[in-house]
């Protein structure tokens, strides 16, 4: 058995410290299972938000030596444990307890996209016809768990707290997940760019690097529809196109 010590955010909205625990662990265990072990052992009062343990709800996600992860896909013989693992609630949202945070602000952010808007069948059953290239294309935005780690690496976000003008790289991905979707005529360029702050983004790709879904967040969803944007209010020649060429 080795012994590793964790120093873990104890504290509140109106503020805290870290405490330090040390705790033993064996071979295959994740941060999650130490956390769980100091809940059971040491502080029974931590706070600490989990549900699957697998990977797929996004619920336990906290900062791991100051990088987002989740802490249920953090294995323990992938940290140094020559000095102490620090754990701590992710920084781009309000505190409620220890190392639970309040992301209720993600969801009041969704309500406001607005909702997908198919185009009529073109099929005589009454059922559409769509080329499977463009279904691939938006399934990869479907594999968000919504764990928000990508919202809390975001500079915009997480350093210049602009949440009331920026959206965040997750819902950059939701949008595009219904602004590329084969079926779709619903019209969000005006959103993004003024209510959505997509200018605000500057590719950093920091939110690609830290998604447990591997989701190619910059590259293949803020980039293209940063394109987009561009192409509706600063391309003259797109502009005349588009009174002849209505989105299809």
């Amino acid at each position: 058995m080795k012994t590793a010590v964790f120093k873990i955010w104890r504290g509140d909205a109106n503020g805290g410290d870290f405490s330090e625990f040390a705790t033993e662990i064996s071979e295959g265990m994740v941060v999650l299972d130490a956390v769980h072990a100091i809940q059971a052992q040491q502080a029974n009062d931590l706070a600490c938000r989990w549900n699957c343990k697998a990977g797929k709800c996004g619920s336990c996600s906290a900062e791991i030596n100051g990088v987002p992860k989740l802490m249920c896909m953090t294995r323990l013989d992938a940290i140094p444990l020559d000095k102490p693992i620090t754990l701590e609630p992710m920084r781009a949202f309000p505190s409620v307890r220890d190392l639970v945070t309040d992301v209720s602000w993600n969801f009041r952010v969704k309500k406001k996209i607005k909702k997908f808007k198919p185009r009529p069948p073109d099929a005589p059953d009454g059922t559409w016809r769509i080329s499977q290239a463009d279904i691939d294309r938006v399934q990869e935005f479907r594999k968000c768990i919504e764990c928000f780690l990508c919202q809390d690496v975001c500079h915009v976000l997480r350093d210049h707290h602009l949440q009331e003008e920026f959206i965040g790289p997750r819902y950059l991905v939701f949008a595009a997940a219904l602004e590329m979707h084969p079926l779709d005529t619903e019209d969000r360029l005006s959103e993004l760019k003024q209510a959505g702050g997509i200018g605000y983004c500057n590719i950093t790709k920091c939110c690609t690097k830290v998604c447990p879904e591997n989701i190619t967040i910059t590259d293949n969803a803020i980039i293209p529809l940063k394109e987009r944007v561009v192409d509706e209010f600063y391309d003259p020649l797109g502009k005349l196109l588009k009174l002849f060429r209505p989105k299809t």
